[in-house]
């Protein structure tokens, strides 16, 4: 008669515990779901942008030092494993973004005096002179990325 009680006691426990995994586990699954779901969204998101400020590079519409120093930060912000080394991948842009990470930006630039920031200013554009066509020729390349991710 204990056997029994303590048998049937312990067939309850195991399916509980047994019931209780396959619920964590099915939960988990969908938590994964939920997280490669947003992380798609973000390399969508993200690629979106590099596309548009390639092209607006490529037209003209943006300065390519703005358009470098965006692109190479988007590019670090994309959750893709692994890591492509971009710097390796597009050298050209990445020459050009570290050329010009060095000026004042933002409320550091409207800090400076006006004749420093005309020097800046001069410095930037030879700078960009200087790696146009190669970064020009290096777009197509970035788009042709994005649009595969």
């Amino acid at each position: 008669m204990w056997w029994t009680l303590i048998m049937i006691a312990g067939v309850a426990i195991i399916l509980g515990l047994g019931f209780y995994a396959g619920r964590l586990l099915f939960l988990l699954k969908q938590q994964n779901k939920r997280q490669q779901a947003a992380r798609d969204k973000r390399v969508e998101t993200i690629s979106e942008s590099v596309l548009t400020i390639s092209m607006a590079m490529e037209q003209q519409q943006c300065e390519l030092s703005e358009g470098a120093i965006r692109i190479v930060n988007l590019l670090h912000a994309l959750p893709v494993d692994p890591q492509p080394d971009y710097r390796n991948k597009f050298p050209h842009i990445h020459a050009l973004f570290v050329a010009v990470s060095g000026f004042a930006i933002l409320e550091a630039r409207q800090q400076l005096s006006k004749a420093e920031r005309r020097k800046q200013d001069v410095a930037r554009e030879q700078i960009e002179s200087e790696h146009e066509s190669k970064v020009l020729s290096e777009l197509p390349e970035i788009k042709a990325y994005c649009e595969a991710l």
